[in-house]
């Protein structure tokens, strides 16, 4: 989850202007980047407990150690709580979960090599503190009550309000981790296709990547049990967005989206203004009790921007949202994986010819069905390993055509490695966990927290 924006407090003077803000975000395809973000559990390594902010061991002392690599303080009422470098940070997330958001790069060559030098240094520091971090999509050991909460006022907020308008919008806070990749778009054709094709195939990164099969230390019942909260966390910013698909999509659709998504806060005055579940449509009026007479900046509304958590979502760029958290080289995999099927115009063509005559059923189907069976899921007489399969090659092809290639002549295709080794095999990272849960780890969790940690 993000902080503040950064964006000027400009006056809102129209819904245009925030049409314009959103399409300002396209680019030509020479400007094109790959940002891949990705969050992981912290744990002591000598109980497994998630750390808490506080304390000589806790979230808070490892940002300060990491600042002895060039990164920038950012303090919230005294507090730290990210870290700038370049145009990358790492943030917390509700319950101190450790996030990554990567500087926009020209090759998952560099992000691949970005996310390394990050994992290298949080190692380093986390070693002295007797710290480990984990990459699954949910926590697999402990309950909710046994999370802490990170420092930062829009938590607060969150925290409060979740509870109203859903069952498990807290776990999302709380216990889950994810990979996303944001990737850009030439103009609006460029952007609703894009959209389409990434909302389309969504279920298939999730299958792809499902590895959150434990609660409490048992079985859940899911595969990507991560991917399963979104359902019952908030009905009004979350889901498949079936009007993308829509005759006349595009930016100002969008926008009248999120004006109707309810609001969490506006950051004023160095403080967080709780107001949740109000409507930024009241706010352009100047009609919110809480702050009278007062409209919106672009600063608020790029604040409400992060506060939709669509399966696809829209900025001045489109978020992947649908891959639980998981070992390195997934980390690579996903922004291989869309890179491949939206950054080369014949892959493109290809992924659209590919889901452009899904039905809303079957695109619900496939979101609806993925979290418990992933791969195995049935799908148009065969099942989704079988569309994986072919996105798959779609991807790899791309990324051949991309040729973006390492020193040793390599292309970005070698980053779909894992993701051809789960097709293959049929068997999800979260299915292998619960063989090994099953067998050699004696029916307990505590194993993966020493041969899965980074």
């Amino acid at each position: 989850m993000s902080g503040p924006s950064t964006v000027k407090d400009e006056p809102i003077r129209s819904r245009d202007q925030l049409v314009e803000f959103i399409a300002s975000g396209g680019k030509s395809e020479a400007d094109w980047r790959i940002g891949t973000e990705h969050e992981k559990f912290g744990f002591r390594l000598d109980d497994l407990r998630p750390p808490t902010w506080e304390g000589e061991r806790g979230i808070g002392a490892l940002l300060e150690g990491l600042t002895r690599f060039g990164w920038n303080r950012v303090e919230e009422d005294g507090k730290l709580i990210a870290l700038l470098r370049d145009s990358a940070s790492v943030t917390l997330e509700p319950a101190g979960q450790l996030e990554l958001s990567g500087a926009p790069l020209a090759s998952i060559h560099e992000t691949c090599s970005e996310v390394t030098g990050h994992l290298r240094e949080v190692k380093a520091v986390a070693d002295g503190l007797g710290l480990g971090f984990l990459g699954m999509g949910f926590q697999p050991k402990w309950s909710r009550a046994d999370m802490p909460w990170m420092p930062k006022g829009r938590y607060a907020i969150m925290r409060r309000y979740m509870p109203t308008v859903g069952s498990l919008g807290l776990d999302m806070m709380t216990r889950t981790c994810t990979v996303q990749v944001n990737l850009d778009f030439a103009d609006e054709a460029d952007m609703v296709k894009k959209f389409r094709v990434s909302l389309a195939l969504q279920p298939v990164a999730t299958a792809l990547f499902a590895d959150s099969p434990f609660t409490e230390g048992k079985p859940n019942g899911y595969l990507s049990y991560r991917s399963h909260i979104w359902t019952d966390t908030d009905p009004d910013r979350t889901g498949m967005l079936d009007f993308v698909f829509e005759d006349g999509f595009g930016y100002e659709r969008y926008v009248d989206y999120l004006l109707d998504v309810p609001m969490y806060f506006s950051y004023r005055d160095g403080r967080y203004v709780d107001l949740a579940g109000r409507s930024f449509r009241r706010f352009m009026d100047g009609r919110l009790d809480e702050l009278p007479g007062a409209t919106p900046t672009l600063k608020d509304f790029a604040d409400h921007l992060t506060t939709a958590f669509p399966e696809v979502r829209l900025k001045k760029y489109l978020e992947m949202r649908g891959a639980d958290g998981g070992p390195w080289g997934r980390l690579c995999a996903l922004p291989a994986f869309w890179v491949g099927l939206l950054y080369d115009d014949e892959a493109l063509d290809a992924a659209w010819d590919l889901v452009k005559d899904f039905s809303i059923a079957e695109r619900h189907a496939l979101r609806d069905g993925v979290p418990a069976q992933a791969l195995k899921l049935p799908f148009r007489g065969g099942s989704v390993r079988d569309l994986a399969a072919e996105a798959l090659r779609i991807a790899a092809r791309g990324l051949v055509r991309r040729a973006r290639r390492n020193d040793h002549g390599a292309d970005e295709s070698i980053f779909l490695e894992p993701l051809i080794e789960i097709v293959e095999a049929n068997q999800t990272s979260a299915e292998r966990k619960l063989e090994l849960f099953h067998g050699r780890w004696n029916g307990s969790v505590d194993p993966v927290f020493a041969e899965f940690a980074y």
